[in-house]
């Protein structure tokens, strides 16, 4: 009887070691799954990708990672197509609301801002942003690249319905969106020798061309300039479709 008693109790001793084991294991990984969120309130919206916190009283500038809006604020580039909406459905969703940050391996660019993953009500805003077609996967640096494949894949499915900024041919590129300058340069070039008919590749790799009557002519970044339709047949491209 006695033997019996000795062995139940050293059972209930190994079952309390292996529970209490078992417990700090679970809150170790726990801490390393969430070692690198922070919780913060959203003082202000700066623009699409871009907002104003305050952690722990302290306040930061957030930059989104792995994607891009389009401009509404920059100093020397003009407010672009889908930009307003993009800042728009960000003020209406974090506004004065408490968030929570992922960061990934390197934490700040090099103006200081924060970079991050960010998180309201437990969806992704950066992936938001891009499901709605209000942004485009960008700034794609080692080794802050924990999303990047899933946001390549949900791009796809914006570019395929054509939402937001992939509604307008040619607008969004890999690289950026329409760059005014080389856009206004290339169009005085042109219009000097008297032909204005804009050829581009798009991110499908289509080669189209837009006339001035096109409605998608003044956004459309030039990659190459024809003076005639017949002109940019041959070359390859198509018209735009209306």
């Amino acid at each position: 009887m006695k033997g019996t008693k000795v062995y139940y109790k050293r059972t209930w001793y190994i079952l309390l070691n292996l529970t209490v084991l078992l417990s700090l294991l679970t809150s170790c990984s726990q801490e390393n799954n969430h070692g690198n969120f922070i919780v913060a309130n959203v003082n202000r919206v700066v623009d699409g990708d871009t907002v104003n916190v305050s952690i722990d009283g302290r306040e930061e500038t957030v930059r989104l990672l792995l994607i891009d809006t389009p401009e509404t604020v920059h100093p020397s580039k003009p407010i672009e197509p889908f930009g307003p909406e993009a800042s728009h459905f960000m003020k209406e969703l974090l506004t004065e609301k408490e968030i929570n940050l992922e960061l990934d391996v390197g934490e700040r660019d090099k103006y200081g801002r924060l970079l991050a993953y960010l998180y309201i009500n437990e969806k992704m805003v950066n992936k938001m942003l891009l499901e709605k077609g209000l942004a485009r996967v960008a700034y794609v640096y080692e080794p802050n690249t924990k999303y990047v494949d899933e946001f390549y894949e949900i791009q796809k499915k914006a570019q395929k319905q054509e939402l937001g900024i992939w509604s307008i041919e040619n607008y969004a590129t890999d690289n950026s969106f329409y760059n005014e300058e080389n856009t206004k340069e290339k169009e005085d070039l042109a219009n000097s020798e008297g032909c204005t008919i804009k050829g581009n590749i798009n991110s499908k790799g289509e080669k189209i061309y837009h006339t001035e009557s096109s409605p998608s002519y003044k956004v459309t970044k030039p990659e190459k300039i024809f003076c005639t339709k017949e002109e940019a047949e041959t070359a390859g491209f198509r018209a735009v479709k209306k």
